[in-house]
């Protein structure tokens, strides 16, 4: 196959999550709980998208092949829409912060934003730096659990204020540490949550719960991650203070 053609295709496939992303959109404003949980389906695929489509750049070599389109660009404006502004318009739609506390979901927008625009928001070593604005998760597990209000806002306020910390979340498409753990996991919780999405309501508190083990397990393992990456570097500084001495 022609190189740019590849290449093209690649960025076509990128431009698929925008296509879901224009679907949740109108799913979302249309409302109600089939619309809401068809909307969530679009986020699993978006984000399927969204780990997958920088191998397949990697292998078409896109960067060399077609220089003059930045792919990163069009990852960037596909993963704020998918990842954040449409979920936490789920939020607002589905009234999960109810009234005037509405107000509350312009602080993760913005974080998000900050986030997204920072220029070391991945670290060379290859993680997020910061809570990495995973807000369809969020509201999906608001949306299916039902907390109430003050847990929500805890929740939503919590992971805002997550993103200013600079903590290494991780990047578990780049590989690293527990990356192969993560990436099975991770497939396992994405069947679940669809299987959780189209199945009977009845049952969906219950598998939401249980599939709430892979999202805890992500957080722990980055903290785990976090703390042995300031422990090496505090030993460093000590090692090199104590041989200036």
């Amino acid at each position: 196959m022609n190189q740019r053609l590849a290449a093209w295709l690649v960025h076509l496939y990128t431009a698929g999550g925008l296509v879901a992303a224009a679907g949740m959109a109108a799913l979302i404003v249309r409302g109600g709980d089939e619309s809401f949980r068809w909307a969530f389906v679009l986020m699993v695929a978006a984000t399927a998208i969204d780990s997958t489509d920088g191998w397949l750049a990697r292998k078409a070599r896109v960067k060399d092949v077609l220089p003059e389109f930045d792919g990163r660009t069009l990852d960037d404006l596909t993963d704020f829409h998918t990842y954040t502004s449409l979920p936490l318009f789920l939020i607002w739609r589905a009234q999960i912060l109810p009234g005037g506390l509405a107000w509350i979901l312009l602080l993760p927008l913005l974080a998000s934003a900050y986030g997204f625009a920072r220029v070391n928001a991945k670290t060379a070593d290859g993680f997020f730096l910061g809570f990495p604005s995973f807000w369809n998760v969020v509201a999906f597990y608001l949306y299916v659990l039902e907390p109430r209000v003050p847990v929500s806002v805890a929740v939503i306020v919590g992971f805002a204020l997550l993103t200013f910390v600079p903590a290494r979340y991780l990047y578990v498409t780049r590989g690293g540490p527990f990356a192969r753990l993560m990436l099975v996991a991770g497939a396992i919780w994405a069947g679940l949550t669809f299987v959780l999405i189209i199945g009977p309501a009845a049952e969906r508190k219950t598998l939401a719960r249980v599939s709430l083990v892979y999202p805890l397990m992500y957080l722990i393992l980055s903290w785990v991650v976090t703390l042995r990456h300031r422990n090496v570097t505090l030993n460093a500084r000590l090692s090199t203070f104590n041989s200036e001495r």
